[in-house]
């Protein structure tokens, strides 16, 4: 998805999950996807919104971590469970990470046991200078060679020397798509390998215990993300970044889609791995109260490890006056008890 100026640009997400009445009926489903589908869940069925790991994305560093305090207070003090940040992609020496930006997340993720830190990591720098495809090829065959290797060493013993060990890595996100440098279709051959380079430095760095997201965007967008998918034994987590797009689609058809929603959690189950959505919100259709019904009923028939929100306009509910009936329904799942 084309990111906005509105935002540090190498970064976004994180929130929520839930409950609430789901749009689709299962009938309307294509027959091979039926058993994929979320039906209505029972009011009494329903997990709670704590069981789902959610979270907002409310900015990139400290400042973000001050903001999540702000939306709890907004949920009538329901605790998030889930940090997701981003490292930029402007040059190696930010994708290999800082202090500035792990030590806020460190004490937040102390602060309460069970906390999840999700850390999105670009494949490549000049992530957002919308490289040509010839200059992306050789960049990713470079690293498939293993010349960017170092890189993610490092980052991987700063990530366990400011105790975010345990964090989940959403390697290379929305390879999928046109957006970032660190996409998969100029070559996917050796965008798989080289993902599979960085997860094996990544898992040498002594006392790791990170778990690997494999994050398209809904839809097969500029290739079918399964053509960019680099393994079972090098992916933890089967994810995907599903925005309210494009305009006039609805939810129901974002389910069904080619590469939608139930392909996802089928191509998922098929490999015995758990999804997550790293990334949801509005976008082309407004304020859409049925879209976010229907994510929330999404998750809570498919129990993501976690998924977040990204909460900036046009996207988000909290950080965005533009969408009051959508934050009517996000407050409600996921607030305290006659918070609405």
């Amino acid at each position: 998805m084309r990111r906005l100026p509105t935002r540090p640009r190498a970064a976004l997400t994180v929130l929520l999950a839930a409950v609430l009445v789901f749009l689709l009926p299962y009938d309307r489903l294509a027959p091979g996807d039926r058993h994929t589908a979320a039906r209505p869940v029972p009011e009494a069925s329903r997990p709670p919104a704590a069981r789902v790991p959610s979270g907002f994305f409310t900015g990139s560093d400290e400042a973000g971590v001050r903001r999540m305090a702000g939306v709890q207070a907004w949920l009538g003090g329901t605790p998030l469970s889930v940090g997701h940040t981003y490292l930029p992609g402007d040059r190696w020496s930010n994708i290999e990470g800082h202090p500035a930006l792990f030590g806020p997340w460190t004490r937040w993720k102390a602060e309460r046991p069970g906390r999840l830190f999700v850390l999105n990591v670009p494949l490549l720098e000049r992530n957002e200078e919308g490289l040509p495809d010839a200059e992306v090829r050789a960049q990713l065959r470079r690293g498939a060679a293993g010349d960017f290797d170092g890189h993610f060493g490092t980052l991987g013993e700063r990530l366990v020397a400011h105790g975010l060990a345990d964090a989940i890595l959403v390697l290379g996100w929305e390879m999928n798509g046109t957006t970032y440098s660190h996409r998969c279709r100029p070559d996917p051959a050796a965008w798989k390998t080289y993902w599979r380079r960085v997860v094996a430095e990544l898992r040498g760095v002594a006392g790791q215990r990170f778990r690997f997201d494999f994050a398209p965007s809904r839809g097969r967008d500029a290739v079918p993300w399964p053509e960019c998918y680099p393994g079972d034994d090098v992916v933890d987590i089967i994810g995907m970044d599903a925005y309210d797009q494009p305009a006039g689609v609805s939810f129901e058809e974002q389910v069904t889609e080619e590469y939608g929603l139930a392909h996802h959690v089928r191509f998922a189950a098929e490999r015995g791995k758990p999804v997550s959505y790293p990334e949801w919100g509005l976008f082309r259709n407004g304020d859409n109260p049925a879209y976010v019904r229907g994510m929330l009923d999404w998750f809570a028939a498919h129990r993501p490890v976690y998924q977040t929100v990204t909460d900036y306009c046009p996207h988000g509910v909290w950080g965005c006056a533009d969408n009051p009936e959508s934050a009517r329904v996000l407050r409600g799942a996921l607030g305290a008890p006659g918070r609405s």
